[in-house]
């Protein structure tokens, strides 16, 4: 039972709790499409040729890079929705007692090569140094552009459709282990090959995903896209769902685990279908288009595969392993707070 007078977790809001938030604060103006809602990757407005996709969210688990994670996290929720990020604004806050020259311009170099490197224009924004910080915040908005007929939501799904999962599970978390987590893997006997490995999933595979969710975008058939992060992919999967107002039936033996999260997350106790996982995509994508959608990813150098399909709602929520039914893996905070804590 939620109780809304004791200390929330770190992490996102409870997902009931948020609902009701953002029910109660529901927009007005009959310009925007899509609002404020649980699950929802960005909202969206509308301009009349166009949609103009935005999206804002901070950086607070990562340290190391925090300016390329903050170009990059924004822009995948913008990409998924199918539109193409064109502008970003940063809120850059530096740590009172602590902030040197060298440390912010080493975030806007982070911050412009990121922008470069996806054909977005840094279009504004704050920056400041702020009292009672430990360590940088940035928190970034980005801006995208999309036709009215090409635009896609987490809600989208459709009963009959097949779940696909481009890249793998958890791209992000490896890499905020590695990184946040090295002096101690280095102290519990893993080589600084393997750290270093993990450290680069951040760009290799990567954690943006704007080019395989515009690619994804643009094939037949699909009716819904969303990026997981918090929460991992079971919250991802979860969130679609429950936006669409479906059920779903998910293999989690199918869904790719990269052997280096696997064994970070092993090392640390965390479950990896509940770790960060930004670098993936979710596809709800109709049957007879889901084979052409993985092999359309496949010939851009992007693994995907089935890993479910969605249901009528009555069917609820349905996970299985070995081919037998297994409770559904919920995460009321991120396992990767579990290193932070």
């Amino acid at each position: 039972m939620f109780d809304p007078r004791l200390p929330l977790p770190a992490g996102k809001l409870p997902l009931p709790f948020l609902e009701k938030l953002l029910t109660r604060f529901a927009p007005s103006d009959p310009r925007v499409i899509v609002g404020p809602k649980a699950g929802e990757d960005a909202a969206v407005f509308d301009l009349g040729d166009r949609y103009l996709v935005a999206k804002t969210d901070p950086i607070t688990f990562a340290t190391s890079e925090i300016g390329w994670y903050a170009v990059n996290v924004n822009a995948n929720d913008v990409a998924v929705m199918g539109a193409r990020p064109r502008w970003f604004l940063a809120t850059v806050l530096l740590p009172a007692g602590k902030a040197t020259g060298e440390m912010a311009e080493d975030i806007f170099r982070q911050i412009y090569e990121a922008c470069e490197a996806l054909g977005v224009s840094l279009a504004g924004g704050h920056t400041e140094i702020t009292v009672d910080l430990n360590r940088p915040l940035v928190s970034g908005t980005m801006l995208g552009e999309v036709a009215p007929d090409k635009m896609l939501m987490t809600a989208g799904a459709q009963p009959g459709d097949r779940v696909v999962l481009v890249k793998s599970a958890p791209i992000e978390g490896t890499a905020l282990i590695a990184l946040e987590r090295e002096a101690a893997l280095r102290g519990r006997g893993y080589d600084q090959e393997f750290i270093c490995r993990a450290q680069r999933f951040l760009h290799e595979p990567g954690i943006s995903v704007v080019a395989p969710a515009l690619l994804a975008a643009q094939t037949p058939g699909v009716h819904a896209m969303h990026d997981p992060t918090e929460g991992g992919v079971m919250t991802g999967l979860l969130e679609m769902a429950r936006g669409a107002g479906v059920g779903m039936t998910v293999d989690l033996d199918a869904i790719s685990i990269a052997p280096e999260g696997a064994t970070l997350c092993r090392e640390f106790g965390l479950d990896p279908l509940g770790t960060i996982a930004s670098g993936a995509v979710l596809v709800a994508v109709a049957e007879a288009n889901a084979g052409g959608l993985i092999e359309t990813l496949a010939r851009a150098g992007y693994p995907a595969a089935m890993i479910g399909a969605v249901t009528e709602p009555e069917g609820g929520l349905v996970a299985r392993r070995g081919g037998q039914q297994v409770e559904w893996p919920m995460f009321a905070t991120d396992e990767i707070t579990k290193i932070f804590a």
